[in-house]
Parts: structure tokens; sequence; C-alpha cells
């Protein structure tokens, strides 16, 4: 059995403390809790719509992986949680843009609600190269 790696970075939102990591690292797999579009300096939603946190979501996934020793590219699975399927179309224009041809599988659901009020929140699974 081998033991879990807790991952955190100052690049990202930090998790709540006592509450969860940003990622673990478990058996060459990294977990990354969910992202909303937060500034990991101010701590504060950033300005803008479900695109532009779409892309601040995915940026700070990013920083995460790369803190757990991975990038992007090595996603397999994502997690998809918006507060209205109005903005579905919107959100996947932006996130079309990642990942290259091969997607991660993808899950993307509407939330009654979101923490701190956002539109949209996403959390991913990725391996270790």
């Amino acid at each position: 059995m081998s033991a879990k790696k807790v991952i955190a970075t100052d690049k990202a939102p930090m998790g709540l403390k006592g509450i969860y990591s940003q990622a673990i690292v478990a058996n060459g797999t990294v977990y990354c809790s969910g992202s909303v579009a937060m500034d990991p300096a101010t701590g504060k939603i950033i300005d803008g719509d479900v695109q532009a946190h779409t892309h601040q979501c995915i940026k700070n996934l990013t920083a995460v992986l790369a803190a757990a020793g991975t990038t992007i590219d090595h996603v397999v699975k994502v997690g998809v949680f918006l507060a209205d399927m109005k903005d579905f179309a919107a959100m996947n224009e932006v996130y079309a843009t990642y990942w290259g041809e091969n997607k991660p599988c993808r899950t993307c659901v509407a939330a009654k609600q979101l923490p701190l009020g956002t539109d949209v929140e996403i959390e991913c699974i990725a391996v270790l190269p």
C-alpha cells in the first residue's frame, strides 16, 4: 500500500484549512479538488463571465497539477459544475481550447449553488508522467 501525498501551492487558491487539500497524489494518480475562478493572490472571484471564470478555473488546476509533478496533458477525467446549464455552450467554447485533440473523459452537471456564488467549478484527475 502506497502513501498519499498532500499537494499545496500558493500559485492556486488554497483549500479551506482543515477542510480539504488542493490535491492528493496516490498510486501515481493526482486527484484535484474543485477549483472556482478565484485569484490566488486576492482570494476573490475574478471579474467576468462564465468564459473568464472557466479560464481561471483551468489556470488554477494547471498550477496545482504542476505542483504535483504533472500537467494538464495528463488529465484523464474532468468534472464541471455549472450554476446554470444556460452557460453550457459558453463554457464549452473555452473548455475546448484546452487538452489538445484527445480530451479527457468529462462529466458536466448543473448544481443548485456553487461556492462564493460563482457560475462554474471544475475538478480533475490526472496521472503522473
